[in-house]
Protein backbone atom coordinates (compact mmCIF):
# COMPACT_ATOMS: atom_id res chain seq x y z
CA UNK A 1 0.00 0.00 0.00
CA UNK A 2 1.61 3.13 -1.09
CA UNK A 3 1.79 5.30 2.15
CA UNK A 4 2.02 9.02 2.64
CA UNK A 5 5.17 10.49 1.14
CA UNK A 6 4.45 7.90 -1.78
CA UNK A 7 1.57 9.97 -2.71
CA UNK A 8 3.41 13.28 -2.14
CA UNK A 9 5.57 12.07 -4.66
CA UNK A 10 2.75 11.22 -7.15
CA UNK A 11 1.46 14.99 -6.30
CA UNK A 12 4.82 16.10 -7.55
CA UNK A 13 5.37 14.05 -10.63
CA UNK A 14 1.74 15.12 -12.29
CA UNK A 15 2.58 18.93 -11.60
CA UNK A 16 3.11 19.11 -15.68
CA UNK A 17 -1.02 18.62 -15.88
CA UNK A 18 -1.80 20.97 -13.32
CA UNK A 19 -4.39 23.58 -15.25
CA UNK A 20 -4.56 21.03 -18.40
CA UNK A 21 -7.84 20.02 -19.70
CA UNK A 22 -9.20 16.36 -18.96
CA UNK A 23 -9.52 15.52 -22.92
CA UNK A 24 -10.35 11.32 -22.90
CA UNK A 25 -11.07 9.01 -20.45
CA UNK A 26 -11.21 4.84 -20.26
CA UNK A 27 -10.93 2.11 -17.37
CA UNK A 28 -12.84 -0.30 -15.50
CA UNK A 29 -14.17 1.91 -12.76
CA UNK A 30 -17.60 1.88 -12.14
CA UNK A 31 -18.30 5.45 -11.39
CA UNK A 32 -19.62 8.26 -14.11
CA UNK A 33 -16.00 8.49 -15.50
CA UNK A 34 -17.47 10.97 -18.78
CA UNK A 35 -18.36 13.26 -16.27
CA UNK A 36 -14.50 14.58 -16.15
CA UNK A 37 -14.17 14.89 -19.63
CA UNK A 38 -13.88 18.31 -20.62
CA UNK A 39 -13.02 19.48 -16.68
CA UNK A 40 -9.53 21.51 -15.89
CA UNK A 41 -7.31 20.30 -13.08
CA UNK A 42 -7.20 22.83 -10.98
CA UNK A 43 -5.52 21.46 -8.36
CA UNK A 44 -3.63 18.03 -7.25
CA UNK A 45 -3.44 17.66 -3.36
CA UNK A 46 -2.91 15.00 -0.68
CA UNK A 47 -4.41 13.62 2.05
CA UNK A 48 -2.74 10.79 3.93
CA UNK A 49 -2.97 7.84 1.47
CA UNK A 50 -5.67 9.71 -0.53
CA UNK A 51 -4.40 11.72 -3.92
CA UNK A 52 -6.38 14.35 -4.88
CA UNK A 53 -7.66 15.70 -8.02
CA UNK A 54 -9.18 19.18 -7.66
CA UNK A 55 -11.50 20.65 -10.32
CA UNK A 56 -13.92 23.35 -10.86
CA UNK A 57 -16.92 21.63 -9.47
CA UNK A 58 -16.07 18.17 -7.84
CA UNK A 59 -12.56 16.31 -6.64
CA UNK A 60 -11.48 12.92 -7.97
CA UNK A 61 -10.69 10.99 -4.94
CA UNK A 62 -7.69 8.02 -5.74
CA UNK A 63 -6.66 5.39 -3.11
CA UNK A 64 -4.09 2.43 -4.13
CA UNK A 65 -5.33 0.36 -1.55
CA UNK A 66 -3.08 -2.67 -1.07
CA UNK A 67 -1.92 -3.34 -4.36
CA UNK A 68 -2.31 0.24 -6.48
CA UNK A 69 -0.23 1.54 -8.55
CA UNK A 70 -0.10 4.21 -11.48
CA UNK A 71 2.11 5.04 -14.52
CA UNK A 72 2.44 8.60 -16.17
CA UNK A 73 3.09 8.68 -19.91
CA UNK A 74 2.60 5.30 -20.26
CA UNK A 75 0.86 2.24 -19.55
CA UNK A 76 0.57 -1.52 -18.12
CA UNK A 77 0.45 -3.21 -21.17
CA UNK A 78 -0.73 -6.53 -18.96
CA UNK A 79 -3.38 -4.55 -17.09
CA UNK A 80 -6.27 -2.99 -17.79
CA UNK A 81 -6.34 0.73 -15.50
CA UNK A 82 -9.16 1.49 -12.97
CA UNK A 83 -9.19 5.01 -14.66
CA UNK A 84 -7.29 6.30 -17.65
CA UNK A 85 -7.11 10.47 -18.01
CA UNK A 86 -5.70 11.72 -21.36
CA UNK A 87 -4.78 15.55 -21.52
CA UNK A 88 -3.13 17.31 -24.31
CA UNK A 89 0.22 16.66 -22.81
CA UNK A 90 0.09 13.42 -21.39
CA UNK A 91 -1.71 10.97 -19.38
CA UNK A 92 -2.38 9.64 -16.09
CA UNK A 93 -2.85 5.70 -15.51
CA UNK A 94 -4.37 4.71 -12.37
CA UNK A 95 -4.72 0.63 -11.92
CA UNK A 96 -6.31 -1.61 -8.67
CA UNK A 97 -7.24 1.29 -7.05
CA UNK A 98 -10.53 2.97 -5.10
CA UNK A 99 -11.65 6.08 -7.20
CA UNK A 100 -14.78 8.23 -6.26
CA UNK A 101 -15.90 11.69 -6.34
CA UNK A 102 -16.07 14.17 -3.74
CA UNK A 103 -18.77 17.28 -3.86
CA UNK A 104 -18.21 19.04 -0.77
CA UNK A 105 -15.13 21.45 -0.18
CA UNK A 106 -11.97 19.36 0.53
CA UNK A 107 -11.61 21.96 3.90
CA UNK A 108 -14.38 20.49 4.93
CA UNK A 109 -14.01 16.65 4.06
CA UNK A 110 -9.71 16.32 5.33
CA UNK A 111 -8.63 17.44 8.49
CA UNK A 112 -5.05 18.76 7.25
CA UNK A 113 -3.49 19.03 11.02
CA UNK A 114 -3.58 14.95 10.87
CA UNK A 115 -1.67 14.66 7.76
CA UNK A 116 2.24 14.07 8.90
CA UNK A 117 3.27 15.30 5.56
CA UNK A 118 1.42 18.28 5.62
CA UNK A 119 2.77 22.11 6.29
CA UNK A 120 -0.40 21.90 9.19
CA UNK A 121 0.49 18.87 10.60
CA UNK A 122 0.16 19.50 14.83
CA UNK A 123 1.76 17.50 17.02
CA UNK A 124 -0.04 18.68 19.66
CA UNK A 125 -3.14 17.85 17.97
CA UNK A 126 -1.80 14.11 17.45
CA UNK A 127 -0.79 13.88 21.44
CA UNK A 128 -4.32 14.89 22.51
CA UNK A 129 -6.06 12.09 20.46
CA UNK A 130 -3.16 9.49 22.02
CA UNK A 131 -4.50 10.73 25.16
CA UNK A 132 -7.90 9.95 24.39
CA UNK A 133 -7.07 6.72 23.97
CA UNK A 134 -5.35 4.86 26.24
CA UNK A 135 -6.21 1.14 25.67
CA UNK A 136 -5.07 1.44 22.01
CA UNK A 137 -2.20 -0.51 21.12
CA UNK A 138 0.92 1.55 19.46
CA UNK A 139 0.88 -0.49 16.20
CA UNK A 140 -3.01 0.44 16.08
CA UNK A 141 -2.72 3.77 16.94
CA UNK A 142 0.36 4.64 14.09
CA UNK A 143 -1.87 3.50 11.79
CA UNK A 144 -5.60 5.41 12.68
CA UNK A 145 -5.38 8.01 9.75
CA UNK A 146 -7.62 10.02 12.44
CA UNK A 147 -4.23 10.50 14.12
CA UNK A 148 -1.45 9.90 12.08
CA UNK A 149 -2.80 10.36 7.92
CA UNK A 150 -0.10 9.04 5.95
CA UNK A 151 1.48 6.20 7.98
CA UNK A 152 1.14 2.85 6.81
CA UNK A 153 2.75 -0.30 7.91
CA UNK A 154 6.33 0.00 7.02
CA UNK A 155 6.38 3.29 9.12
CA UNK A 156 5.14 1.81 11.78
CA UNK A 157 7.05 -0.85 11.76
CA UNK A 158 10.51 1.26 11.49
CA UNK A 159 9.07 4.12 13.52
CA UNK A 160 8.14 1.51 16.71
CA UNK A 161 11.97 -0.41 16.32
CA UNK A 162 13.71 3.19 16.18
CA UNK A 163 12.14 4.26 19.36
CA UNK A 164 12.75 1.11 20.98
CA UNK A 165 8.53 0.35 22.17
CA UNK A 166 6.83 -3.04 21.16
CA UNK A 167 4.11 -3.29 19.06
CA UNK A 168 1.51 -4.80 22.09
CA UNK A 169 2.44 -1.65 24.15
CA UNK A 170 -0.78 0.24 24.87
CA UNK A 171 -0.80 4.23 24.54
CA UNK A 172 -1.88 4.64 28.03
CA UNK A 173 1.21 3.11 29.19
CA UNK A 174 4.17 5.01 27.71
CA UNK A 175 5.57 7.18 29.30
CA UNK A 176 5.00 10.82 28.21
CA UNK A 177 8.29 11.25 27.15
CA UNK A 178 8.01 7.85 24.87
CA UNK A 179 4.65 9.22 23.60
CA UNK A 180 6.05 12.51 22.39
CA UNK A 181 8.79 10.97 20.59
CA UNK A 182 6.57 8.10 18.89
CA UNK A 183 4.79 11.22 17.96
CA UNK A 184 7.61 13.26 16.45
CA UNK A 185 9.36 10.30 14.84
CA UNK A 186 6.51 9.51 13.10
CA UNK A 187 6.66 12.89 11.48
CA UNK A 188 10.66 12.47 10.89
CA UNK A 189 10.57 9.47 9.62
CA UNK A 190 8.05 10.06 7.12
CA UNK A 191 9.96 12.73 5.63
CA UNK A 192 13.30 10.28 5.66
CA UNK A 193 10.70 7.61 3.71
CA UNK A 194 10.48 10.60 1.36
CA UNK A 195 13.32 11.30 0.47
CA UNK A 196 14.63 8.05 -0.02
CA UNK A 197 11.94 7.12 -2.11
CA UNK A 198 12.82 9.84 -4.55
CA UNK A 199 16.46 8.18 -4.52
CA UNK A 200 15.44 4.75 -5.13
CA UNK A 201 17.08 3.81 -1.62
CA UNK A 202 14.28 3.31 0.45
CA UNK A 203 14.83 -0.66 0.87
CA UNK A 204 18.13 -0.10 1.85
CA UNK A 205 17.03 1.79 5.24
CA UNK A 206 14.80 -0.49 6.46
CA UNK A 207 15.78 -1.85 9.75
CA UNK A 208 13.25 -4.26 10.59
CA UNK A 209 10.27 -4.19 8.24
CA UNK A 210 10.13 -7.54 6.06
CA UNK A 211 14.16 -8.30 7.76
CA UNK A 212 14.87 -11.02 9.98
CA UNK A 213 17.61 -10.08 12.67
CA UNK A 214 17.36 -7.73 14.60
CA UNK A 215 20.68 -4.92 13.53
CA UNK A 216 21.19 -4.33 17.76
CA UNK A 217 20.99 -7.46 19.43
CA UNK A 218 21.82 -9.83 16.45
CA UNK A 219 18.71 -12.42 17.18
CA UNK A 220 15.86 -13.30 15.35
CA UNK A 221 13.29 -10.79 14.74
CA UNK A 222 9.42 -11.80 15.18
CA UNK A 223 7.39 -11.73 12.68
CA UNK A 224 3.72 -11.48 13.68
CA UNK A 225 -0.12 -10.10 12.30
CA UNK A 226 -1.11 -7.88 15.52
CA UNK A 227 -3.66 -5.62 16.23
CA UNK A 228 -6.97 -4.65 15.22
CA UNK A 229 -5.82 -4.39 11.69
CA UNK A 230 -4.00 -7.54 11.70
CA UNK A 231 -1.27 -5.99 9.74
CA UNK A 232 2.24 -7.41 9.48
CA UNK A 233 4.50 -6.24 12.56
CA UNK A 234 8.11 -7.31 12.66
CA UNK A 235 9.70 -6.13 16.08
CA UNK A 236 12.60 -7.41 18.74
CA UNK A 237 11.32 -9.04 21.70
CA UNK A 238 15.04 -7.70 23.44
CA UNK A 239 15.10 -4.58 22.61
CA UNK A 240 11.75 -3.10 21.78
CA UNK A 241 10.05 -2.53 25.59
CA UNK A 242 6.41 -3.61 26.05
CA UNK A 243 4.62 -1.23 27.68
CA UNK A 244 1.50 -1.95 29.68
Amino acid sequence: MPEGPSIVILKEQVTPFLGHTIRSVAGNTTIEKERLLGQRVDAFRSWGKNFLMEMPDFTLRVHFMLFGSYRINESKSWAVPRLALGFDVGEINLYACSVRFIEEPLDLVYDWWADVMSQHWDPQLALQRLRRAPGMLVCDALLDQDIFAGVGNIIKNEVLFRIRVHPLSTVGALPAAKLRELVREARNYSFEFYEWKKQFVLKKHWLVHTKRTCPRCQIPLKKEWLGRTDRRSFFCENCQRLYT
